[in-house]
């Protein structure tokens, strides 16, 4: 099976071109870097620098397809290359090679490469002057750390500066992707709010006019059929009323996240007398409390919200609803009938019990809904307990 090289980048063939081509012109003009009387030279002439010139620009072709490949075998012609008069040009791309295996080799070799260059360099100098103790056996490790050790450290600086940047590229990726996650659950939170808002304010209006319109077909009496026109009339004004607000709130640029008239438990009054007007029962024991705001609209909009269910869902009785602050809570109850029912019915959608637990749930309260009682007296409950404080979502 053939072993198939990778592929030279087109900036390593440039180099690789133009240090054959500068080796070459020193070689022409006899520019060497040692005399052929040196101690050192074994291979005195012009010929033999020209091997390691050659395989040090093919090495250059891969010093950043295969760095440490590189690296290994230019080492081995700059060895080489000592042994010969010497030539510049395999100089210098050996030192480019030191610098390519250090920034595109693995991290294992960006490590390790500057350490035993180092380490050479100090052997490099402390060994010939311990030896011949003359000044220029100073040069010796002077030199190994200009073709070695310089390069490398070089090499790791480029490649530190590189991996914080990506590492910071990244960091602002994830930033923006997290930015855009908040953003998509903000969106998400304020249409649920903005469902709720709707659902609540003109649901309990919708209800009574479909009931009341239902029956004024159903009887052929004109004093029942004008009044449920003057229910259907006020239910519908008020209706239009909630939805003007709502939209104006919408359209506020301000800033303001909930409405400047946001109902109240003062309101509760009011609240019940139109659920009366509309043909309920109901019964109302609540002792005026101090509650944060979010609090006093949850509560208000649970209690709006039971009385439309009533309206729809219950059978003929007493709607009794109770408010009352309890161990640091505010507790919410209505209760209604429940059994089957002869009059007219209002369609249900089921988002109404959705809607009150989600307001629960926002302020780190309980809510529950269903059947209670014995066989024969069984009510429908709601039941809330909102914490007077605002607390993290169970």
């Amino acid at each position: 099976m053939a072993v198939r090289l990778p592929r030279p980048h087109r900036f390593d063939v440039y180099l690789a071109v133009t240090g054959l081509l500068g080796g070459l012109a020193l070689w022409a003009i006899g520019l060497g870097m040692r005399a052929a009387e040196e101690p050192i030279v074994l291979w005195a002439g012009r010929w033999p620098l020209l091997l390691p010139l050659a395989v040090m620009a093919g090495c250059e072709l891969l010093r950043r397809a295969a760095p440490r490949t590189a690296l290994l075998t230019g080492t081995a012609a700059i060895i080489l290359d000592t042994l010969t008069q010497g030539s510049l040009a395999t100089v210098l791309m050996f030192t480019d090679l030191m610098y390519a295996a250090v920034l595109y080799g693995p991290p294992e070799s960006a490590r390790r490469i500057p350490r035993i260059t180092g380490l050479l360099t100090v052997v490099g100098t402390v060994v010939p002057f311990a030896l011949w103790r003359v000044p220029e056996a100073l040069l010796i490790g002077v030199v190994i750390g200009l073709v070695s050790y310089g390069p490398a450290a070089t090499g790791l600086i480029v490649r530190n500066h590189r991996d914080a940047a990506e590492a910071a590229r990244l960091r602002a990726e994830q930033t923006a992707l997290l930015a855009e996650l908040d953003r998509g659950q903000a969106v998400a939170a304020e249409r649920a709010r903005m469902a709720r808002e709707l659902h609540d304010m003109v649901a309990n209006h919708l209800s009574a006019i479909a009931i009341h319109s239902t029956a004024a077909l159903s009887l052929d009496d004109p004093d029942t059929s004008r009044q449920a026109l003057g229910v259907i009339r006020e239910n519908s004004v008020a209706g239009l009323a909630e939805m003007r607000r709502l939209i104006g709130i919408l359209r506020d640029s301000s800033g303001d996240t909930e409405p400047t008239a946001a109902p109240t438990l003062d309101g509760l009054g009011a609240l019940v007398e139109g659920a009366r007007v509309n043909g309920l029962d109901v019964t109302l024991d609540a002792a005026p409390v101090q509650v944060p705001a979010p609090v006093e609209l949850a509560a208000y909009r649970i209690v709006q919200e039971s009385l439309t269910n009533a309206l729809k869902h219950a059978c003929p009785g007493r709607v009794a609803v109770t408010l009352a602050r309890l161990d640091g809570s505010l507790t919410v109850a209505v209760t209604s009938p429940l059994g089957d029912r002869d009059s007219p019915r209002a369609p249900g959608s089921g988002a109404g019990l959705v809607g009150m637990r989600e307001r629960a749930a926002l302020l780190g309260g309980t809510f529950e809904a269903g059947p209670e009682g014995s066989p024969d007296g069984k009510v429908w409950a709601v039941r809330a307990a909102l914490p007077v404080t605002e607390g993290d979502p169970p």
